[in-house]
């Protein structure tokens, strides 16, 4: 574990390095030459007598110059292109704007991002959660369902259409066969619409999304781009592979209950999918169901990473401001590269405190096993 943490501790070190160097790339020359330029033509800014829109003013101006500095007959002319784009940054640039917050990371952006960061973190962990248990849920269900033979409903389609069900009186199997499709054509909607990437999702329900749409991100973040499916399938590829193994056979041989018929006796209650765990004692599917569990701890690692990136790419298309996403995306486009580097490392941290979490977890869940069959 000691050394997982330095790994991690490296990792920190490295990114914030990163973001420092950043931070000195971003104070760039042409900062340096506007702040000069600034200073040189300030002077005449404060000569509340000029009208620099008036022809007039301007070109007595350049007289004034060229008299005063003879040797340098483009002084007047730089002078004036260098106030002309002075006055327009002030109408096109957000920093430069009258009560607008000076750019970078100063204290006062910090307070304004504070609380949209909380928000993100908070918003992150919930959908993290969820994510989490409804993949465990899900692939409980599919494995139970395997257990019961029960078939896929494309197969049990195809069965129908085969003939295999000839022990059914034929409106029975029409209806048993068309029952089939509908679910087979209901759970291709839920694959696309579950596998969709989260921007196209986003941008297609944006138009009716208010700006605290906090439901609707967490509901978008746990069921886009494929995670949830995905992961219950892992999630179920675990539960299969423990109940191979031979300690099931050993509880089998005790007398534990293995059936997995709903609401019987020796079976499984249906809440079972709800809290597995405790809903499953004396019943063989609780060792399979715990060791699956603790195979399944670091795919949370993997999982938040992909997550925290869907979470990033709906608050950028949802374009809803008081968001921390929409302040990076704004910062990236008006090239306040210092705020985005700030925010980016920011949601770093998220992900590597998630890492060190995980790891925690799976360290103690890992000597809690080895004490268990010491």
């Amino acid at each position: 574990m000691r050394r997982q943490l330095l790994d991690h501790l490296y990792s920190i070190v490295v990114v914030i390095a990163v973001f420092f160097g950043v931070l000195l790339i971003t104070e760039s020359p042409q900062d340096a030459a506007r702040q000069s330029r600034d200073s040189a033509i300030a002077p005449y800014l404060d000569l509340d007598f000029l009208d620099f829109g008036s022809p007039l003013d301007r070109a007595l101006l350049k007289e004034a110059i060229a008299s005063y500095y003879p040797n340098s007959p483009g002084r007047g002319d730089s002078l004036l292109a260098a106030i002309d784009a002075y006055r327009r940054e002030a109408f096109t640039t957000p920093s430069l704007k009258s009560g607008a917050e000076k750019p970078g990371l100063t204290p006062r952006t910090l307070a304004r991002l504070a609380p949209m960061y909380v928000q993100f973190v908070l918003l992150y962990l919930v959908v993290l959660v969820l994510n989490a248990y409804g993949a465990r849920m899900i692939g409980t269900y599919r494995f139970i369902r395997t257990q019961q033979g029960r078939l896929p409903a494309f197969l049990e389609f195809l069965y129908t259409v085969a003939g295999q069900r000839k022990t059914m009186p034929p409106a029975a199997r029409l209806a048993h066969g068309a029952g089939s499709l509908l679910r087979c054509l209901v759970n291709g909607l839920a694959y696309v619409f579950l596998f969709a990437p989260a921007y196209v999702i986003a941008y297609s329900f944006k138009s009716n999304i208010e700006g605290g749409a906090y439901l609707f991100m967490i509901v978008l973040g746990v069921i886009s781009n494929g995670m949830l499916v995905t992961y219950a399938n892992r999630f179920y590829t675990f539960l299969m592979h423990e109940s191979s193994r031979g300690y099931v056979d050993t509880a089998l041989v005790k007398g534990l209950n293995a059936s997995y018929a709903w609401n019987t006796p020796d079976g499984l209650p249906r809440k079972v999918l709800l809290r597995p765990s405790a809903s499953a004692r004396g019943h063989v599917f609780h060792h399979i169901y715990t060791n699956a569990r603790f195979l399944y701890i670091p795919a949370i690692k993997q999982q938040a990473s992909f997550l925290i990136t869907g979470l990033v790419i709906i608050e950028m298309a949802l374009n809803i401001q008081g968001h921390l996403c929409y302040e990076l995306l704004q910062n990236i486009l008006y090239g306040d590269y210092e705020i985005a580097a700030g925010i980016v490392a920011g949601i770093f941290l998220v992900v590597k405190a998630t890492e060190i979490l995980v790891d925690v977890w799976f360290t103690r869940e890992t000597r809690r096993y080895e004490n268990a069959y010491a």
